[in-house]
């Protein structure tokens, strides 16, 4: 057999179709994906309120000291709630 001969008749990797299927992965066109907009949620709202350090400090006490006594979940948010549905505006005074 001369040295330029080949055994077979053809090369099966002669055809670029081959090549490109079995190497390259075929893109599959994806549709855009459209994000829905968050939905914000309709019962409660988020706010910032200024507390001065030792209310803060205060608060964060009475969050401790509620865990301790086993209301694992106790937080900030719950204890302000619940002061604001206990609070007596009748004995307000008029200057804090």
């Amino acid at each position: 057999m001369k040295e330029h001969e080949s055994v077979l008749p053809e090369s099966p990797l002669s055809d670029d179709d081959v090549l490109d299927n079995f190497f390259k992965p075929t893109r599959r066109v994806q549709a855009p994906k459209t994000k829905k907009p968050a939905q914000k949620p309709a019962h409660y709202k988020i706010c910032c309120i200024s507390l001065y350090k030792e209310d803060i400090e205060n608060l964060e006490s009475m969050v401790q000291i509620l865990k301790r006594r086993g209301y694992s979940k106790a937080n900030k948010s719950q204890l302000i709630r619940y002061a604001l549905s206990t609070v007596d505006l009748d004995s307000m005074p008029k200057q804090l």
